[in-house]
């Protein structure tokens, strides 16, 4: 008997533990954010999954697909962490650069198209969905003259990532 009821009890807490978690909704009736940590193993991939997914909107809206930049990948760079310093996001940098300046600075040989920033603790995919929600940040993304495309973040110790993405003509 005893036996029996181990058993039982094993197998009830086996199942309670196979009970689906209700997840946790913010006040938007969205599923809420936790802090998402860039591990080494993923930076080296965030860029390719930006691309990809910046090529995909741009391909369902007709226009031609960005490569990637080093030059402009470098200023996205110096941008955040220049942002994080600041603890601001926007577009001038802490020495009173616009988008264009660092563009230029980088040694990038062709004009800058725009820039999209951001601070959160999201993931780049759905900071690039919160980017295309909003009129100016998509027109960036899906500007027909952009051919190449600058991208990088930096995550501060408590998972603040500012995010920095930069098109060029």
């Amino acid at each position: 008997m005893p036996k029996l009821v181990i058993t039982l009890f094993a197998a009830v807490l086996a199942l309670a533990a196979c009970q689906p978690s209700t997840p946790a909704v913010g006040p938007d009736g969205r599923p809420a954010t936790s802090v998402y940590k860039i591990s080494a193993r993923d930076s080296g991939q965030i860029q390719f999954r930006m691309l990809d997914g910046v090529n995909t909107l741009r391909a369902a809206a007709g226009v031609q697909q960005v490569q990637l930049n080093t030059a402009l990948t470098n200023a996205a760079s110096n941008h955040s962490r220049d942002m994080s310093n600041q603890n601001r996001p926007w577009h001038f940098g802490s020495d009173g650069s616009s988008p264009l300046d660092r563009v230029a600075r980088s040694g990038y040989p062709g004009p800058a198209v725009g820039e999209a920033i951001s601070e959160t603790f999201e993931t780049e995919l759905q900071t690039l969905a919160a980017w295309m929600e909003q009129p100016g940040t998509r027109a960036v993304i899906l500007d027909p003259a952009a051919r190449n495309m600058g991208f990088s973040w930096y995550q501060e110790p408590n998972g603040k990532i500012w995010w920095t993405l930069v098109m060029g003509g």
